[in-house]
């Protein structure tokens, strides 16, 4: 099952299989096409898993082990790669709350957002060498972006999986958050990147023209919002 909640700007799509530590199965994909369909005009979104276990395991085998032919596999893999870049390409912030562990696809669904927040205990890892396969969903090209290419091949070539900590420090991970308070820091600061002009600055990262640059801080300047936030400090001050 993924769910997907709307909070005031802020859409929230969860993972939620149990049974199969969130792993994404065929019809997982239907449920995240719609989810994100449901998502399109929020001002934030956050990815995450159910329970504290897993974020997403990666595929699901079992079911996935029905695709037996080459055609079969590449179907698969660039329905899921699709996906992937949607996310990539949401016109707002994308976080994903690493829950529990992100493994070989989870791993590759976590790089898709533009941020990853992770709980003290989790570990990450693109581990499809054990499977003798290789990253498809797109997470080795965004492992590399992320954490440069040497680092990227020594990762995914050896399939090591690392810590929290280690995934911070090289760059894998933007944040890591107390296990006790894990759900209450994401969820808020998701609220906080919904409530900013969070998704200007974002188009702007990405590469726009200067006079688009410009005009967009325009429309913010002369806005209720930047005027009463002003007025607030400039009182302050007195």
């Amino acid at each position: 099952m993924v769910d997907l909640e709307l909070d005031d700007g802020l859409a929230i799509i969860t993972i939620d299989r149990p049974h199969a530590r969130n792993a994404i199965s065929l019809e997982t994909m239907d449920q995240l096409e719609k989810a994100l369909d449901g998502a399109e005009g929020a001002s934030a979104l956050v990815l995450t898993g159910a329970g504290d276990r897993a974020f997403v395991s990666g595929g699901d085998l079992k079911e996935l082990s029905a695709l037996r032919t080459e055609a079969q596999a590449s179907a698969m893999a660039f329905r899921m790669r699709s996906i992937c870049d949607r996310i990539a390409g949401f016109p707002a912030p994308v976080v994903a709350a690493l829950n529990g562990h992100a493994l070989g696809g989870g791993a590759e669904f976590a790089v898709a957002a533009d941020i990853r927040l992770a709980a003290e205990d989790i570990r990450i890892g693109f581990n499809q060498v054990a499977l003798a396969i290789m990253p498809a969903w797109g997470g080795a090209e965004r492992l590399a972006a992320l954490v440069g290419y040497s680092k990227a091949l020594l990762l995914a070539g050896t399939g090591r999986i690392i810590d929290a900590a280690e995934a911070e420090r090289i760059g894998l991970v933007d944040q890591v958050l107390p296990r006790a308070s894990f759900d209450e820091q994401w969820r808020a600061i998701g609220r906080s990147l919904a409530t900013a002009p969070a998704g200007q600055v974002k188009r702007v990262m990405r590469g726009v023209p200067t006079t688009e640059a410009v005009a967009a801080f325009a429309r913010l300047w002369v806005s209720d919002e930047h005027w009463a936030a002003a007025d607030k400090i400039v009182t302050k001050s007195k």
